[in-house]
């Protein structure tokens, strides 16, 4: 399987995240198993049921976090060298004029992406058109709500 990028922040969210899964979260499943077992009768335990069922989505969970770390290119964006271009991890402050708008976003890895906090993933329409650009540049986006243009404003790597 081919490397995954992931900024520093993406990559140690997941690591507390597995952390807590193995420590909190699958501790405390085990005792409500056990618990749910000392009430008898597993057939029609209905907690029984609902503790394995949690037990499976953690134990997945943990399996698939792994398999992310295992498979990721951990990037500093601090130690890039970029030039002032929009790379992988980049903070780009644009200015959209269909809007009358300016946004911050930060390009990251799929895993990571969450629009509502300004992170795109790498992968999205917006982050292609962006990579490569740097600041003063215009940038056309085909979005499925038509094209929305783009003035890059400013290029940190924090």
């Amino acid at each position: 399987m081919s490397k995954v990028p992931l900024t520093v922040r993406g990559a140690e969210n997941l690591r507390a995240e597995l952390t807590r899964l193995k420590q909190v979260d699958r501790p405390k499943v085990i005792q409500a198993i056990a618990e749910a077992r000392a009430h008898g009768d597993l057939k029609e335990n209905a907690e029984y049921h609902a503790a394995r069922e949690q037990q499976g989505f953690i134990e997945a969970r943990i399996k698939d976090i792994e398999s992310k770390l295992s498979h990721a290119q951990i990037i500093d964006v601090k130690s890039i060298n970029a030039g002032g271009r929009v790379v992988f991890g980049a903070t780009v402050d644009v200015y959209e004029e269909e809007e009358d708008a300016e946004h911050t976003f930060q390009i990251v890895g799929d895993d990571e992406a969450d629009i509502k906090q300004g992170l795109i993933s790498v992968s999205s329409p917006m982050a292609r058109a962006l990579i490569g650009k740097s600041e003063g540049d215009e940038v056309a986006v085909q979005t499925p709500n038509g094209p929305r243009h783009m003035e890059i404003l400013d290029v940190r790597y924090e």
